[in-house]
């Protein structure tokens, strides 16, 4: 008789496994809260009479006075600061991206009218520097300074395998508030129009894809932003044209305007604002103009400034290329009528920015059909909504 198997043996008890936290998953708790710490005086500035409450709250809270308007329309407006993040990122530099970010979404916001009351960011991030997210939060609150709003709250969320251990990436809602009677748009754009430009501050917040792929040579996944460490001997470069380092023309702040065009609003009698962002100044103007119209914009009547001739130069892009991804010089324009054109350049530049009339309001002589001139850009609607074209030589440089 065959005997029974012997049994096998249990297997011992498994070990316990080793403590492990959040931090080990690569979350660090401790160091979000000390970017909160550090961040707060600079939230703090950012504030209004309305803000309810302080940093820290589940919701940031705005007390609206209704009373003061007849009937009070609220706008919104969301963006980002999109691929400038790589030039901050590749010159160690985080302190002008957050004003950037504020810009975007205010100057948005006031091309309706509406002033902007309050903001909220968002800040993902491979991981928590919390000396480098202060330094962004400090720009953050600073435009928002600028701009006449409150920065109500906002979030900072650490994304460990997602996103790269130097990677962040920046966005933000904005609020405001326009009398609907006050509300600026095609609607109220007509014929003989002036148009008043703004100049801008430098190539601002769009087309900064086509700046690294033209000026700073192949991209360096490894690299800080992708910049690879011939694109950051290019930054750090000084450019006599420039008079400073590429790295820096390149972050230099985009300019709010918010402030400029509610005083430019409330004192003469403005039909539409466009803020030039990507697209140019062509295709964003058109955005505001109605069927059947044409702005006829010349370009002599500025100079680009060095950093755009620069850049089309050394990077071989051409003007038509240059024209339909970066401002030119730019960064908002004003319709209104031809009176009041000269009113309006004497306001804006004793608030500081540069203006000047670029072009006129005029009837398209096909009155609105989809077709356009040569050089014309229609608005994104073609049928419904009208046209600009640049016409003429920008002045020689220097």
């Amino acid at each position: 008789m065959t005997p029974p198997p012997t049994p096998t043996p249990a297997p011992p008890p498994a070990s316990p496994p080793a403590t492990v936290s959040y931090r080990d998953a690569g979350v660090d708790i401790d160091a979000g809260d000390r970017a909160v710490a550090l961040m707060r005086e600079h939230v703090a500035r950012a504030t209004r009479p309305e803000v309810v409450g302080s940093l820290g709250g589940f919701a940031g809270l705005f007390e609206l006075d209704v009373t003061r308007y007849r009937r009070p329309l609220l706008a919104s407006s969301t963006d980002g600061v999109g691929t400038k993040i790589a030039i901050a990122r590749a010159v160690g530099r985080h302190d002008t991206v957050g004003v950037d970010l504020v810009a975007m979404v205010v100057d948005d916001l006031v091309v309706c009218g509406a002033e902007p009351l309050f903001l909220l960011d968002y800040i993902a991030c491979g991981t928590v520097v919390p000396e480098r997210i202060a330094a962004i939060v400090a720009g953050i609150a600073q435009g928002c300074q600028q701009a006449g709003a409150a920065l109500v709250g906002g979030e900072t969320a650490e994304h460990p395998g997602l996103m790269g251990a130097d990677d962040y990436d920046l966005a933000a809602t904005g609020v405001g508030v326009v009398e609907a009677d006050a509300l600026l748009g095609p609607d109220r754009v007509r014929p003989g129009d002036a148009v008043v430009a703004m100049a801008s501050s430098g190539l601002h917040s769009n087309g900064y894809s086509l700046v690294r792929h033209a000026l700073l040579g192949p991209p360096d996944p490894d690299g800080p932003g992708g910049v690879s460490a011939e694109g950051r001997a290019a930054l750090a470069r000084h450019e006599d044209d420039l008079d400073t380092t590429l790295g820096d023309a390149l972050l230099v702040p985009t300019r709010i305007y918010a402030r400029d065009c509610l005083a430019l609003a409330e004192a003469l009698d403005v039909h539409a604002f466009a803020h030039v962002t990507g697209g140019g100044l062509a295709a964003n103007l058109a955005r505001v103009l109605p069927a059947g119209l044409t702005a006829r914009l010349d370009r002599s009547t500025w100079a680009p400034p060095p950093l755009f001739v620069l850049l089309a130069g050394r990077g071989g892009i051409p003007r038509a290329e240059m024209e339909r991804t970066f401002n030119l010089g730019v960064g908002m324009v004003a319709l209104l009528g031809a009176d009041d054109a000269p009113a309006a350049v004497d306001l804006l530049a004793a608030r500081g920015v540069p203006a000047w009339i670029v072009g006129e309001v005029t009837a398209h002589p096909d009155e609105g059909t989809a077709g356009g001139a040569a050089g014309s850009v229609n608005g994104a609607g073609a049928a419904e909504e009208g046209r600009a074209e640049l016409v003429g030589e920008h002045p020689p440089a220097g």
